[in-house]
């Protein structure tokens, strides 16, 4: 019998589209004993099915006819592809067949159809792109990385708000340390909008610690880290491209004698520990921050083990109660409607970071 948690995935989002996202689908069917709908094209669909083993698995096939692409525009889709896998997962979780949404195709779209779809949160302005990080000590929240590039100081505090729900919630960590992405630890350091975030997170209830540098973010001294979209996006590609060189540098060099490569046999339980942390396949998704329902953003490159571990951070979401969580914390929350824009002076809505 299938668990309560029903999910549905965008089976033709990503640069691959079924190829990934129907194993990935099975994969975190066969770990979580939820019920995963696969959403798009059926006989593509059913023809990956039948390349994999998934008797006695609790998977669901829901056709759309239309397919949403990487470089197409939010506004178009959400106009001309109304029957699109993207838009139809959505859907769902809307109507109440799925609890949550996780797809790898087009993040602005993905953005604009939890907005228009799902709805916002009552007192959230824009909602966030957060990520989960590890780190020397404990996992950590990057947020916002991509859903907003350009931002007001206000902004930045209800991103920590809202992070500050999921670090506690989700991962248990009690009162986090909320920083601020910026270029110098003191106070005063940075651009504009950094310098007046700064004292407005200082001025909230928030548990900040200032500033934290870029070279910091991995030491764990800081649970949370704010910053506007295009720099937290920068930040996030730079990171994981720095694992992959890393990796393909130690390959090379492990290959460069037979005396490194005895050492590498000796060292390989040692090896795949390190690949396994630094791999972004491994922390699944980006959970959109802000809106009425859970849903996931994954890469456009992302494989199977992606998808699955996406698929499996968003079934401990729905176990976990984070909706609600997320929800009920922010609604209770004072500060969100302090911290926003019906407060300042009002500014037009950016357009998502690729």
């Amino acid at each position: 019998m299938p668990n309560s948690v029903r999910l549905a995935v965008d089976a033709m989002g990503g640069d691959v589209g079924p190829a990934v996202n129907v194993p990935g689908a099975i994969a975190a069917a066969r770990a979580t004993g939820a019920t995963i709908i696969l959403v798009g094209e059926e006989t593509a669909i059913r023809e990956e099915l039948h390349r994999h083993p998934h008797h006695g698995l609790h998977l669901e096939v829901v056709h759309a006819s239309q397919t949403v692409g990487m470089a197409e525009k939010p506004s178009e889709v959400l106009r001309r592809k109304k029957d699109s896998s993207m838009q139809v997962a959505f859907r769902l979780v809307r109507d109440g067949q799925a609890q949550g949404v996780v797809t790898a195709g087009n993040s602005g779209a993905a953005l604009a159809c939890g907005m228009f779809i799902l709805g916002r949160i009552p007192g959230v302005d824009r909602p966030a792109l957060a990520t989960i990080l590890p780190t020397l000590k404990n996992p950590a929240v990057l947020i916002d990385v991509g859903a907003n590039a350009d931002c007001k100081p206000y902004n930045l505090v209800q991103f920590g708000l809202m992070a500050e729900v999921l670090a506690e919630s989700v991962l248990g960590i009690p009162h986090p340390r909320v920083g601020i992405l910026s270029i110098g630890e003191e106070e005063g350091k940075g651009n504009a909008l950094t310098k007046e975030a700064y004292g407005l997170l200082k001025s909230s209830s928030l548990n900040f610690v200032g500033n934290v540098e870029g070279r910091d973010i991995f030491r764990g001294d800081t649970d949370i880290i704010v910053c506007d979209g295009f720099t937290g996006n920068i930040a996030l590609k730079l990171s994981e491209g720095l694992g992959a060189a890393l990796a393909t540098i130690l390959k090379n060099e492990i290959r460069s004698s037979w005396i490194s490569r005895l050492g590498a046999l000796l060292a390989m339980p040692a090896f795949r520990r390190f690949a396994k942390k630094i791999d972004y396949a491994e922390y699944g998704g980006a959970p959109i921050l802000g809106l009425n329902e859970i849903a996931m953003v994954c890469h456009g490159a992302s494989n199977a083990r992606a998808i699955a571990t996406a698929l499996e951070q968003a079934a401990l979401f729905v176990k976990r109660q984070a909706k609600a969580h997320l929800v009920e914390g922010l609604k209770a929350n004072t500060e969100l409607a302090l911290f926003s824009r019906s407060s300042k002076t009002k500014s037009p809505d950016p357009a998502p970071v690729s």
